[in-house]
């Protein structure tokens, strides 16, 4: 017995060995996959800097026409699905002096980009140009920066200057949208900070504003996640005031 139970002793020892080798090996495929994985990235980066470089001059030959075109970034926003909301009746006058939008990589893309908004000389504040900037540090961190806007006496629309609709207070939704230059992040994990506006701005709306401008916009990439909890609760209880006739009437044969 004592011989058996070495032996089982020996073979643990064996297996484990082989299962340790087994992993170590694994371990150094797995680092030379991530190796490869690394250097895809660094060139995918390369061509994506190298094509920033191509765009540019179109984008600002875009912008030349489009500052030619009476409104076309407030149009465009407020064709936007998910922009329009963001825009009072007060933001929307600001807007009518945006001369132009642009998103702007940083020389290296995974270091961060700019949004800016160039205005003509307007009623409200005195800048020419708002910003918003994400930077994006190697320690996994972001931060958040944006312009203070110089708002001009008694015109702080994000202090509520705007009128208030006629029977009701401003609503949370009405929050002017220029308060968005005003929140920023310092150092902030990057995967605890979403910023939908700057996404949105970046990802959708400049790439093809035109798309936008003309209406063609497909609404259904947009619907709001809550649109079903918006049905009538008592749908659900269709037909319980027949069964409730239906149950009366039985009661009526039983008594009779």
């Amino acid at each position: 017995m004592a011989d058996k139970g070495r032996k089982a002793r020996v073979d643990d020892v064996n297996l484990d060995s082989e299962l340790i080798l087994a992993i170590e090996r694994l371990q150094e495929i797995q680092d030379e996959l991530e190796k490869v994985n690394e250097e895809a990235s660094d060139k995918v980066l390369e061509v994506e800097q190298k094509y920033n470089e191509i765009r540019r001059p179109v984008y600002e030959k875009r912008n030349g026409i489009i500052q030619t075109i009476p409104d076309f970034w407030l149009t465009a926003f407020l064709s936007h699905p998910a922009l329009c909301d963001l825009l009072t009746e007060e933001d929307q006058k600001v807007f009518k002096y945006l001369q132009s939008l642009n998103v702007e990589d940083f020389k290296d893309v995974k270091s961060g980009y700019s949004i800016s908004f160039t205005f003509r000389l307007n009623p409200y504040f005195e800048d020419m140009k708002l910003v918003k900037v994400f930077r994006f540090s190697d320690d996994g961190t972001t931060s958040i920066s944006g312009s203070t806007v110089k708002w001009k006496d008694g015109m702080d629309l994000t202090n509520g200057v705007g009128p208030e609709k006629e029977g009701r207070k401003r609503s949370l939704q009405e929050e002017s949208f220029f308060k968005w230059f005003s929140e920023t992040q310092e150092k902030v994990p990057s995967d605890v900070i979403h910023d939908e506006v700057a996404e949105i701005i970046k990802e959708d709306l400049w790439p093809n504003p035109l798309k936008y401008f003309n209406n063609e916009a497909d609404e259904d990439d947009y619907e709001d996640d809550d649109d079903n909890e918006d049905e009538d609760p008592g749908k659900g209880n269709e037909g319980t005031d027949d069964d409730d006739d239906v149950q009366d009437e039985d009661d009526e044969v039983d008594d009779a």
